[in-house]
């Protein structure tokens, strides 16, 4: 709606995880070099934390178009799942055929080691990335570390990157998930940006878009960002609210007011209503008409009553 009145290609702050809208910040930097030294290693797990909205599913996505072709993927998005469903997950990712129906974790578990021995042989790693896995159950993180005893005698043939919510770390930590949690050799977790970063982030996501200009004011991005608290989630559906609300006021730049105008629609779900101060005006103002009113109308009858009391005495003399 908004794109042709500021000039953009496309909307600056979508919140799908496009990867062509990261921002390098230097812990997202840091995520995808320890994520990709994960899977380069020689070894079974990484482990990707961070608060809601804080871009873990986008660096996700960056780190798939960044490897070679000849890396096999398996995403796995929806990790509520019993163990031998998550394993079936795994062989559809994998294009691995298996019985129809079949329940029993020893076929897939044969099937997807078969597999992955095949592309062994031709060069070609396997990653199986599960996103919000934080909500995987005891049972299925037991299963996926048995997984990762697929091996030569030389190298692991499975890489698996975990990632989720902070409470995935907690997880981890508990003792009967310690074999697990041994075989971890990447960690890294994602934080809110700061004030700093907030308007490189926002300026970035406008350039990718095709902004000529930073449509947002100095104190328009310290707003968002006090709004906010710098989580690149909120911070996109805040500018796309300030964007909209700009446009249908015809304004050429975002200013404060217009922030806290989307943040009040946007998260209280109601909209400016010009109305209720028009009407705390016109209250005291139509009172101080009545009262106008009230006095010259008093006046005109004081004025009558007094004529009538200085004319009724001649009257009666002449009568």
């Amino acid at each position: 709606m908004y794109k042709t009145y500021f000039g953009l290609q496309e909307r600056p702050f979508s919140i799908t995880p496009d990867p062509r809208f990261l921002y390098p910040s230097p812990q997202h930097q840091e995520a995808l070099g320890h994520l990709q030294y994960g899977i380069g290693e020689n070894s079974g797990f990484a482990l990707l934390t961070g608060e809601v909205g804080t871009g873990k599913t986008t660096v996700i996505r960056a780190l798939i178009d960044q490897l070679p072709s000849d890396i096999n993927i398996a995403s796995i998005t929806n990790p509520q799942l019993s163990a031998d469903e998550l394993v079936a997950s795994i062989c559809d990712e994998f294009g691995v055929v298996y019985p129809p129906n079949t329940r029993s974790l020893k076929t897939l578990i044969d099937l997807l080691n078969h597999f992955l021995i095949e592309h062994h042989k031709i060069g070609n790693q396997s990653v199986v990335i599960i996103d919000e896995a934080q909500n995987l159950s005891r049972e299925s993180l037991e299963q996926i570390r048995l997984l990762t005893n697929l091996e030569t005698h030389e190298q692991k043939l499975l890489r698996i990157i975990l990632v989720g919510q902070p409470e995935l770390r907690d997880l981890l930590m508990r003792h009967d998930l310690r074999q697990l949690a041994q075989r971890i050799t990447a960690r890294c977790h994602l934080g809110m940006l700061n004030a700093e970063q907030t308007q490189a982030y926002i300026g970035h996501r406008l350039a990718v878009a095709g902004a000529n200009t930073n449509l947002f004011s100095s104190a328009a991005v310290r707003t968002v960002f006090k709004l906010t608290g710098g989580i690149p989630r909120l911070v996109n559906a805040l500018c796309d609210r300030a964007l909209l609300g700009a446009y249908s006021e015809e304004a050429t730049a975002i200013t404060p007011k217009i922030v806290r105008r989307a943040s009040h629609e946007l998260f209280t779900g109601t909209k400016h209503n010009p109305w209720p101060r028009a009407l705390a005006l016109a209250i005291p103002v139509s009172l101080l008409v009545v009262v106008m009113l009230g006095v010259v109308w008093f006046g005109d009858r004081l004025t009558i009553a007094d004529q009538e009391l200085f004319t009724a005495p001649i009257e009666r003399n002449a009568n």
